[in-house]
């Protein structure tokens, strides 16, 4: 087995009854494949299993069970080597927690005595302020009336804009919108449905203004009734046997660049997100609702986008009066 099998899954079985060979091929799968094949997020798998590799590169291990030879002493020499190559301390710890999730299945599953990851210092994080930047009220609103309000295409991007905007959605949470998802009423308030990180779902409060553009958007596409179907849809694919396709993360991005590039600000989707979350947080709205509404596991990275106590304004050196 070489480094280019690595992640891997378990063999395609040939049947939905399990023949003695397949039931022993399955047996045989081992622990390090089986950890990798049972991630559930395809971002997730991604992300480890490019640290994976990385880290068999660095190692030389071919075989998943050379990781049970595996030293806190490698892991700190590999650490070491990705400070070296210049990778920052968040995409550093990003790494050793993928190894390490591997390595508490391996104790698990008694395939080895103790997780060699633990123990490791980790990069500090450089700073609760993040990096992602942030549009002023005047640059939202501006981004929100730049695409053409008498095109379909424009319809749709103005809609999907003010969905981002005003809910702070992941770019990967508004592809996977249906049309029924934006039709939920909790105590009388319409809701967007919102499916999240980790299979985690979330109801969040329909704004009335990306209501009414969402309304004017389905009733120009033409995909209203359709409730099963995506929401936000490629325009080209918009009819016939394309009716259900949704539209993708990465043309999310491109249509967010394109519109924000002519507007003089260049920025990705996930701006959008800073500048709900910074936006609500400037005008009082409590941080633990902020954080049930971004989806976040963690306060600590909500807290990135509360840049209240930054303000000059709220200086105590102007709490000062003789």
């Amino acid at each position: 087995m070489t480094t280019s099998q690595l992640p891997t899954t378990p063999p395609a079985l040939p049947s939905r009854i399990l023949t003695a060979e397949a039931y022993q091929r399955l047996a045989d799968v081992p622990p390090e494949v089986e950890w990798f094949a049972n991630l559930p997020n395809r971002a997730t798998r991604r992300a480890y299993e490019n640290a994976i590799k990385d880290f068999m590169r660095f190692t030389g291990i071919v075989k998943p069970e050379e990781f049970r030879t595996v030293t806190r002493a490698h892991m700190i020499a590999w650490r070491d080597d990705l400070v070296q190559r210049g990778l920052t301390g968040m995409t550093i710890r990003h790494r050793l927690a993928a190894l390490s999730s591997l390595f508490e299945y391996l104790c698990e599953k008694n395939a080895v005595t103790h997780n060699p990851v633990k123990g490791v210092k980790r990069p500090a994080v450089e700073s609760y302020e993040g990096k992602t930047p942030a549009l002023g009220d005047h640059q939202a609103r501006q981004l929100l009336d730049a695409p053409d309000a008498t095109s379909l295409k424009g319809k749709r991007d103005r809609a999907l804009l003010a969905t981002l905007l005003y809910h702070a959605l992941r770019r990967e949470e508004l592809c996977k919108l249906k049309v029924k998802d934006f039709r939920h009423e909790r105590r009388g308030v319409a809701h967007l449905k919102v499916s999240g990180k980790g299979g985690k779902t979330r109801y969040v409060p329909l704004h009335p203004a990306a209501s009414g553009l969402i309304g004017d958007y389905l009733e120009a596409a033409g995909h209203g009734g359709d409730d099963a179907g995506a929401l936000f849809r490629p325009i080209h694919n918009n009819r016939a046997d394309g009716l259900a396709k949704a539209i993708t993360p990465d043309a999310v991005y491109k249509i967010v660049r394109g519109y924000s590039s002519a507007l003089g600000f260049e920025i990705g989707a996930h701006a959008l997100r800073a500048t709900a979350a910074t936006n609500a947080l400037d005008h009082q709205a409590d941080i633990a609702k902020v954080q049930e509404w971004l989806g976040h596991a963690n306060i600590a990275t909500t807290r990135i986008y509360d840049h209240r106590r930054t303000r000059p304004e709220d200086s105590p050196t102007f709490k000062v009066a003789y």
